[in-house]
């Protein structure tokens, strides 16, 4: 036999308690807190200049600049590159395709002008150029010719999109990284593991 349960109204104790005490997680105001962030801070450098002078024999730095290339899978245009005067320039490189992905890639690296633009690819073409000063000392200057392939409906076209210096600077980086063995990048605060 099951037996009934009455519910009994009256004076909740601990709710009387938390209005008068108030509430120990509640807190007075948000006005005077702050935020600590702590170290994982995202560090950011200005670009490197361009050109960029380097310690490094001059073949050295060539095969150098050949094997960063090779490892962004860009092609060296053979006909318009002169290799062992220090001058390379690369067969266009697709690095954005679709109407989405290509306008935030286009902007990232250039100066999109026209908002109503409708981009479908975009592409670049590196002209480097190796200057020596002395034995072991070289300039090094790197140009990209960045297109975006614009359409309005009925046509579509190659426009060239002005650089803002960022497919340089990030070729530069990779090139510096090659040939001293460290990487101008800053390195990011890792928070450290104290263990158990």
């Amino acid at each position: 036999m099951a037996l009934p349960v009455v519910a009994q109204k009256g004076i909740d104790s601990q709710t009387e308690k938390i209005k008068q005490e108030g509430s120990p997680t509640s807190r007075p105001s948000d006005v005077s807190r702050s935020f600590d962030w702590g170290k994982g801070k995202t560090k950011v450098r200005s670009l490197l200049p361009n050109p960029y002078k380097l310690a490094s024999r001059r073949g050295s730095l060539i095969n150098s600049i050949q094997e960063v290339l090779r490892d962004k899978k860009i092609v060296i245009d053979e006909a318009s590159s002169r290799i062992s005067d220090g001058y390379i320039v690369t067969q266009p490189f697709v690095f954005a395709k679709g109407i989405v992905l290509t306008r935030g890639e286009l902007s990232r690296v250039g100066v999109v002008a026209d908002p109503d633009t409708a981009w479908t690819r975009a592409q670049y073409t590196l002209t480097i150029d190796v200057q020596t000063i002395d034995g072991v000392q070289n300039k090094v200057a790197v140009n990209a010719k960045i297109e975006g392939r614009a359409g309005n409906g009925l046509t579509s076209e190659w426009l060239t999109v002005p650089s803002s210096g960022v497919i340089e600077d990030e070729f530069l980086s990779k090139l510096i990284e090659s040939v001293t063995g460290t990487s101008p990048d800053p390195v990011q605060d890792v928070p450290k593991d104290d263990g158990p």
